[in-house]
């Protein structure tokens, strides 16, 4: 079975997202598990990117502007959701975040009732 990609620093990724949950629990909106995640990752040296606009163009004009939540080590998408479950929706948006950023790999981080979820996205 082969390694995973971004192995060590998608651990650390997820090691904040838990400390995050372990500190503040459930029931804040996302914002606020987001500035936690920040803080962590400052905690652990992390170069991060928070809240960086993804422009997409078509024919060189500028057709929709989103912002993802974070790019660490500039390698890995973190999209950050309040939500029950993974949804193909917030799937589709990491792709989207991932192909307009030229990046391979991105992380679905979903702040549940009984913890984190973790889903990992390939471009």
């Amino acid at each position: 079975m082969g390694e995973y990609l971004y192995k060590d620093l998608t651990q650390q990724i997820i090691g904040c997202a838990f400390r995050v949950f372990k500190e503040l629990g459930y029931g804040y909106r996302e914002k606020v598990y987001q500035r936690g995640l920040a803080e962590e990752f400052g905690c652990l040296n992390l170069s991060f990117k928070k809240e960086l606009p993804v422009r997409i163009y078509y024919k060189n004009k500028l057709i929709a502007k989103y912002y993802l939540d974070f790019i660490i080590e500039n390698k890995v998408v973190v999209e950050l959701k309040v939500a029950a479950d993974f949804y193909t929706k917030d799937i589709k948006q990491l792709l989207s975040y991932l192909k307009a950023n030229n990046c391979r790999l991105g992380l679905l981080l979903i702040v549940t009732k009984r913890g984190i979820k973790c889903k990992r996205v390939i471009n």
